[in-house]
Parts: C-alpha cells; sequence; structure tokens
C-alpha cells in the first residue's frame, strides 16, 4: 500500500494524519466530556480530549476553546468564571439541556456514520477478494 508516511505515527499503520484534512470530531467529544464530568476547565478538557478522540489527527487548543465559544453561542454548554483560588480567574464549562439533546443527536449521527464506514469497509475488502481471485484464478 504506497502511502505518505506519517511524521506522528511512522508507517507501521496507516493514519488519518496523512490522508487530507479529516474532521476531528471535536464537538461531540466535548459534549461527551461536560455530560460525563458535570462541569470542567478548558484545560481539562483539552487534556482528557486525545484518550477520546474519534481520529487520530491531533486536536489543536484553539480548535477546542472556539468549539466550546460556538458551543455556547448555540446555548448547548453554559460558563462561568471561577474566581475562587489564588491563581487567575478560570472559565468552566456546563452541559445545558439543550446541550445533553444536542449530544443525543451526535450520538445517532456518529451512529449511523459508523454503519455507514462499516459497509464501506466491507464493500472494499470483497472488491480486494474479487481482484486477487481474478490474479490467482
Amino acid at each position: 500500500m504506497s502511502r505518505i508516511p506519517c511524521p506522528q505515527h511512522g508507517e507501521e499503520r496507516p493514519c488519518t494524519c496523512a490522508m487530507g484534512k479529516l474532521y476531528r470530531f471535536v464537538e461531540p467529544i466535548l459534549l461527551y466530556l461536560l455530560k460525563k464530568k458535570g462541569h470542567a476547565y478548558g484545560y481539562e478538557l483539552v487534556g482528557e480530549l486525545k484518550e477520546h478522540a474519534l481520529t487520530d489527527s491531533t486536536i489543536e487548543r484553539g480548535a477546542v476553546y472556539r468549539t466550546l465559544r460556538t458551543l455556547e453561542g448555540n446555548g448547548n454548554v453554559v460558563s462561568d468564571w471561577d474566581v475562587s483560588g489564588s491563581g487567575p480567574a478560570r472559565r468552566q464549562y456546563r452541559l445545558t439541556r439543550s446541550g445533553e439533546i444536542h449530544l443525543e443527536e451526535w450520538a445517532e449521527v456518529l451512529s449511523n456514520l459508523s454503519n455507514s464506514m462499516a459497509h464501506f469497509v466491507s464493500e472494499v475488502l470483497v472488491l480486494q477478494a474479487h481482484e486477487e481471485d481474478e490474479k490467482t484464478g
């Protein structure tokens, strides 16, 4: 299989890094983490995002904060400034009821996408097997 080697993952496995820009699904992961945690600071979400990522692409910190602002603007997330403690004020995010519904919508969309992708992979494997049979047959 000919592909561009990935500077992050090397050549040992295919990854999305060298396959063009794929949507990184930051939004559903943030919604999920906020539902799971109840509330979180932005830096906490950035730290946990990688272990829940839906692709192996690097998710930039700026994309997380842009997505949080968009989610807040759409009424899916609210934030408050936490001024307790000795350090600078930190923004703490919480999921709204609308955000919970939006997470459910994302789960349905991703389930449909997963089914479509599984079907696609199956079709590719059938095609490859057919080509192998023609070569040997």
